[in-house]
């Protein structure tokens, strides 16, 4: 049996009461602290009056792939990827302040959650690390967007430079009914 620290307890309190502000799911804290579940959820319902969402955390890379989603992952990446190299901030703390700066950037709607969600930028930095996803440079913009690892680079265009047919079509749709 080993000897439980109360700083570390500590540590891994505030940590989970970040990261739940943040909108973590129970999954993430469990993965990022050594606070048993039961100590996690009276933490979630104490903090957000409510369960935590049920179900599993994404699992696929084909997410971050498609268009809108893709230019909010390249955001977050590039700011990740900025401050492990500039801000020497590592593990979840680089998560968490990367996806605070993504944040202010990319304020949701009001009444609206943000696009990614801190879970989606963390499961995003983890297909990172397991070499599944990286960037690749848009040969028109010159700007580094999120692809899969083995995907063909030479003529590389982003989803902002050659935009999608039907990108953006479904808010027009929206409006028009809307204003009718």
């Amino acid at each position: 049996m080993t000897k439980k620290s109360l700083v570390t307890e500590a540590r891994d309190i505030r940590l989970a009461i970040e990261l739940i502000h943040l909108g973590a799911r129970l999954q993430l804290l469990e993965l990022e602290t050594s606070l048993s579940r039961e100590r996690l959820l009276k933490l979630y319902k104490e903090l957000k009056g409510v369960s935590p969402p049920k179900g599993m955390l994404p699992f696929s890379t084909d997410w971050f792939i498609t268009w809108q989603p893709n230019i909010h992952a390249s955001l977050y990446i590039n700011i990740y990827l900025y401050l492990i190299q500039h801000a020497h901030v590592k593990d979840i703390e680089a998560v968490m302040k990367a996806y605070q700066l993504y944040l202010e950037q990319m304020p949701p709607e009001p009444g609206c959650e943000a696009l990614m969600s801190l879970t989606r930028a963390w499961t995003l930095v983890r297909f990172f690390d397991s070499k599944m996803l990286t960037t690749m440079r848009c040969k028109k913009c010159c700007g580094k967007f999120v692809t899969h690892t083995f995907d063909l680079s030479l003529g590389y265009h982003c989803g902002l430079c050659k935009m999608p047919s039907r990108a953006g079509k479904k808010n027009k749709a929206v409006e028009a009914i809307a204003s009718a």
